[in-house]
């Protein structure tokens, strides 16, 4: 199996409804093949529930889509045991958590108890209900949306549940001409309706365990560790990355690599990833907002302190 292939024919599939934003698109794939889970932070309107949508067709993976509320309960999420009379015992049913690609749409929205319920399936791939385990699919994938400018009657996402989202990504606007495409391609009917899936179930099962086989040198460690810990004592970040977020990097690395068609890693390859991984990790000090400084910023500033060293296939 060719992942190359595979991401290409992912790419073009979900670009049929969401113009000009393979970057995007590919890093939504990254994140799935290194089991992790996506935050989607963009303006309304900006195509983040289309994008998940077309995404899971594509996989031919089971989508379902939670509105998140202030009144939404963790036992809509996750289900609950109900005491059935013809069996004089308590029977469970399963929530809305118990698919394949979950969309928390506006993930923000609801109060802090209902986020948490997503903690232990994010990190272990399992609810625990009543006392009993219930296992979550292999597949079991989390794309979460937030609006970042609109905040009366939302609930800010605390630390531990960031953590657990290997990647933020923003889609954006699209540029001019992708946005004239866009409305040319809605004038009969939305396009997501012509979607079908164009991976079978074993490439997809293929996806998620490929990077087992690539190679990453102890220099490219070296790097990302160099780059998280320059986050733990920067003087503007009152809290730098985790180490669940080293592991981010070099599995995103890893799965870009085999995107590229290598079967090691290079730097080049971490730090692509690297803004992803680490922009809603970081926390920055309030004398650091007062100067108006950004995350965005403090991040480039460890790339310019942080050399990219030089790998050669053949030391691998």
């Amino acid at each position: 199996m060719n992942v190359e292939d595979m991401k290409n024919k992912i790419i073009n599939n979900v670009s049929g409804v969401i113009f000009g934003k393979s970057k995007v698109i590919e890093n939504l794939m990254i994140s799935f093949m290194i089991g992790g889970h996506v935050l989607l932070e963009d303006v309304p309107g900006t195509g983040k529930t289309i994008l998940a949508r077309a995404f899971a067709i594509s996989l031919g993976l089971n989508f379902t889509r939670v509105q998140f509320t202030p009144d939404l309960l963790p036992t809509d999420l996750t289900g609950l045991s109900v005491y059935n009379k013809e069996k004089g015992e308590f029977v469970f049913r399963p929530g809305p958590i118990f698919t394949d690609i979950l969309l928390a749409d506006e993930i923000n929205r609801a109060t802090p108890k209902t986020q948490s319920a997503l903690l232990e399936a994010m990190a272990e791939n399992q609810v625990t209900i009543d006392g009993i385990t219930h296992k979550l699919d292999d597949n079991f994938f989390v794309i979460a949306t937030q609006n970042p400018i609109e905040y009366e009657g939302t609930f800010p996402l605390p630390e531990a549940q960031l953590d657990r989202f290997a990647f933020t990504l923003k889609i954006g606007y699209p540029d001019r001409e992708m946005e004239v495409d866009m409305l040319t391609s809605q004038m009969d009917h939305h396009p997501i309706r012509d979607i079908k899936a164009v991976l079978e179930e074993d490439e997809v099962i293929f996806l998620r365990n490929a990077i087992k086989d690539v190679k990453v040198d102890d220099t490219v460690k070296e790097y990302i560790i160099s780059l998280i810990s320059h986050t733990r004592v920067n003087k503007e970040l009152y809290l730098g990355a985790s180490p669940r977020a080293s592991l981010n990097l070099m599995k995103g690395g890893m799965a870009k690599a085999l995107l590229s068609g290598r079967d090691y890693v290079i730097p080049d390859d971490v730090k692509s990833v690297a803004k992803e991984v680490l922009y809603h990790r970081l926390i920055l000090t309030s004398e650091a907002r007062v100067r108006l400084r950004k995350v965005e910023d403090v991040v480039e500033d460890i790339f310019d302190e942080v050399p990219l060293p030089v790998v050669k296939k053949d030391e691998i």
